[in-house]
């Protein structure tokens, strides 16, 4: 084992986004080659050992505590796997456990045979961390656990779980009866003194490459008591396998303290991100540049991690509505003082032409939701609603209730499902008939209409292409059809933010699928700037957001780095030490 250069390195793998996890397994997949401790040769080898288990099995099967080993098909274990110290040996786990699958006949316990206390009956569910945890069980009474003809538990069993999350595993230690579920099997040990290693056997890739060897790759995944006797296990020397366990258990701790030593790291990050990010929030707009300055130089230190790039795109996206993004540019440019009135003017003003807006049989707003106060808005900016955006000959409306099955050659809609993440996929639009979309023109689409998700997932936008002008929506979208005279990039912004996805959600209601109405739509209000400072805010907007963009590639290519060269150090540890001697020398 070369573990050296891995912890002269640690420092720069520390932060790979699974790399304790992974030198846990690393841990355990050394302890399982015998290169996590010196070989003794004084020890008694695994030969005897198994000597001594076959005994003791045979007396135990005298007594009825197990049974006769059942005949495998292979008779000698595969030595390709990897070389093992000449003191260890290949057995299958047949040899060191005897199985007993739970009882699956007619007796076996239904649901509403359940009591509210009584004998425990296990699950897969109840495997924790290596142990049995019953504080959340499911009992039966003491004469269905009498009608079970197996899987009856004793204290030192282990248990493997045969469908489902295969491969857990616990020891069960508790006084006093239990059962199995017919998910489980019980693994019960000839010899109690190696069950700490096997423990470990269990935890480690090799019986991971048992799971696959055997697992018959179905849609609901399962093994069989006969595939687990066929696992082969490194068993080592006893004294060996104590050192092995209590060498696994000091490392294991460590882990424990990297894990808390990179939490509490994470957590210290996290505070500096929230306050940074909150400063910005709050600050007046005489100090924001100073906080701008300072969260700008932080940037590589708050932002290591995914969840904390999209904070700062949510900050973005609430500075940019709120006017503080562009507090020295209205400074510089008083010209445009009084644009927002007139703009805001000419929005209403052409509903007005057209006999005021369409309310048609939309529900009412819902009340306190819409509460953004024109108080905190610079005082250049002015507050309108969605109603009043849109052009008055194609008021907000939503789409086709019933779009039937897929038509080759038909209409085609757009549903949330096809613009995920803001981002429309052209390659997932369904077709509907001209006929039901003829009854659904009034939501027919223009090229550069925004569209918003009103049901199920809350709050999507997207800009409809030049590809999909003459489209359709369904029920659970809404159509924004912009008035010439606002720039859709920056209402888009406004849609965006996290301010005004919040009063979104306060509009939510649903239980099965949560949605908002209409109402709640036309009367979502849009802060309106001066048209020059609308654009004036898209294009801040991208170029920050275009630094986010560098952050998160420049994360994402620093974590590939630290796990390749995880990947290597790991390689390089668990190489044979022949095979590192002949890389050295070429």
């Amino acid at each position: 084992m070369n573990a050296e250069r891995l912890l002269a390195h640690y420092e720069k793998i520390a932060d790979a986004p699974d790399a304790i996890e992974r030198l846990r397994r690393f841990i355990v997949s050394l302890a399982v080659r015998g290169k996590l401790v010196a070989q003794d040769p004084k020890d008694e080898p695994a030969s005897s050992l198994l000597n001594k288990i076959a005994s003791l099995r045979t007396s135990k099967v005298a007594m009825g505590e197990v049974r006769p080993p059942k005949k495998l098909l292979k008779q000698e274990v595969s030595s390709k796997l990897f070389a093992i110290p000449h003191s260890w040996s290949w057995v299958f786990a047949n040899d060191l456990w005897d199985f007993e699958n739970g009882d699956r006949s007619k007796n076996y316990p239904s649901r509403d045979q359940f009591v509210d206390s009584g004998i425990p009956f296990i699950n897969a569910g109840h495997l924790v961390g290596g142990r049995v945890d019953l504080t959340s069980m499911n009992y039966i009474s003491t004469s269905k656990f009498n009608q079970l003809g197996g899987g009856k538990l004793r204290r030192g069993d282990q248990l493997y779980c045969l469908r489902g999350s295969l491969g857990k595993h616990a020891l069960f230690l508790h006084e006093g009866e239990a059962a199995i579920a017919s998910s489980l099997v019980i693994l019960r040990p000839i010899n109690h003194a190696i069950v700490p290693f096997l423990s470990r056997y269990l935890d480690s890739d090799v019986a991971q490459a048992m799971l696959e060897r055997f697992d018959n790759g179905s849609a609901q995944p399962n093994l069989s008591s006969a595939n687990l006797r066929n696992y082969e296990v490194p068993l080592p020397p006893l004294a060996e396998q104590h050192r092995i366990v209590a060498k696994v258990d000091e490392l294991m701790a460590l882990c424990d303290q990297l894990e808390k030593s990179r939490t509490a790291r994470e957590e210290t990050r996290d505070r500096l991100t929230a306050a940074s990010l909150a400063r910005l929030n709050d600050a007046g707009h005489e100090t924001f540049q100073a906080d701008a300055r300072f969260a700008l130089d932080a940037l590589p230190s708050m932002t290591v991690r995914p969840d904390q790039i999209k904070a700062l795109r949510q900050t973005i996206l609430n500075l940019a509505i709120s006017g503080r993004l562009t507090s020295q540019w209205r400074t510089a440019n008083p010209q445009h003082e009084g644009e927002a009135e007139q703009l805001v003017r000419a929005l209403e003003g052409a509903h007005e032409q057209l006999g005021g807006h369409r309310r048609g049989n939309a529900a009412s707003a819902t009340e306190g939701a819409h509460d953004l106060d024109s108080q905190t808005l610079p005082s250049s900016w002015r507050l309108t609603e969605l109603k009043s955006a849109v052009h008055p000959t194609r008021p907000i409306t939503y789409g086709i209730l019933m779009p039937g099955p897929d038509t080759p050659g038909g209409v085609p809609y757009i549903r949330v499902a096809d613009f995920p993440g803001d981002k429309l996929n052209l390659g997932s639009i369904k077709r509907t008939t001209r006929e039901i979309e003829q009854k659904y023109a009034r939501a027919r689409l223009s090229v550069g209409d925004i569209l918003l998700s009103i049901r199920g997932t809350v709050g999507r936008t997207c800009l409809v292409p030049a590809a999909l002008s003459d489209a359709n929506i369904t029920q659970d979208t809404a159509r924004l059809s912009l008035q010439e005279v606002l720039d859709r990039d920056f209402v888009l912004i406004a849609l965006r933010a996290p301010a005004t996805q919040a009063r979104l959600q306060k509009c939510s209601k649903g239980v099965a699928v949560r949605g908002i109405n209409i109402g709640d739509v036309r009367a979502t209000q849009l802060p309106v700037p001066p048209l020059a400072e609308q654009r004036e805010i898209v294009a801040r907007v991208d170029e920050l957001m275009a630094i986010c963009d560098r952050l998160a590639t420049n994360l994402a290519a620093a974590a590939d780095t630290c796990r390749r060269l995880l990947d290597a150090l790991l390689a390089e540890a668990l190489a044979p030490a022949k095979d590192r001697e002949l890389e050295a020398a070429a």
